[in-house]
C-alpha cells in the first residue's frame, strides 16, 4: 500500500484525491445520497466512478475521496459503499484498508512537527478524528 501511494504521489506531484482521481480518469460525482451513505466506488462499462455525498464538509469530501481511491487501487473489482453504520464499528477488511489507504495518502509528504502530537498531526493533515484510532 504504501508503495502505491509513493508511486501516485510522485506521478501527479501531489497527495490531493481529486487530482490524482483525475488524473487516473476516474470520473468524480457528487450527489445527494441516502443519509449514512458518505460515498462509494463503482466501475461501469469500464468507467471508474467515485459518488460522494454533496452534503459533506471540505474535509470530509477529500478523506471520502481518498477512501474510495484506496477502493480503486486496492480492490479494483468490488463495488464499495462508504456506509457510516459499517465504517467505524464492525469494519470489514476492505473498508479496513481503504480508511488506512485515505490516511497514508492525506498525511504522505507532510511531516510531523517536533512536539506535535499525533491527533494534532492528523489534524493539520485534513483527518477527522473518527479516523484518528485507526491501526498502521
Amino acid at each position: 500500500m504504501d508503495d502505491i501511494i509513493h508511486k501516485l504521489v510522485r506521478r501527479f506531484k501531489t497527495n490531493d484525491p481529486f487530482v490524482i482521481a483525475k488524473g487516473l480518469n476516474v470520473l468524480v460525482r457528487h450527489a445527494e445520497l441516502d443519509p449514512g451513505t458518505r460515498g462509494f466506488y463503482y466501475r461501469r462499462l469500464r468507467r471508474r466512478f467515485i459518488v460522494i455525498h454533496n452534503g459533506l464538509s471540505e474535509e470530509w469530501q477529500r478523506v471520502v475521496c481518498a477512501h474510495e481511491l484506496g477502493h480503486d487501487r486496492l480492490h479494483s473489482g468490488l463495488s464499495q459503499f462508504w456506509i457510516d453504520e459499517h465504517t467505524f464499528f464492525n469494519m470489514g477488511k476492505y473498508e479496513r484498508q481503504a480508511n488506512i489507504f485515505a490516511v497514508k495518502l492525506l498525511t504522505h509528504s507532510i511531516e510531523r512537527q517536533s512536539g506535535e502530537t499525533r491527533e494534532a498531526y492528523l489534524l493539520r493533515c485534513g483527518v477527522p478524528k473518527q479516523l484518528h484510532n485507526l491501526e498502521m
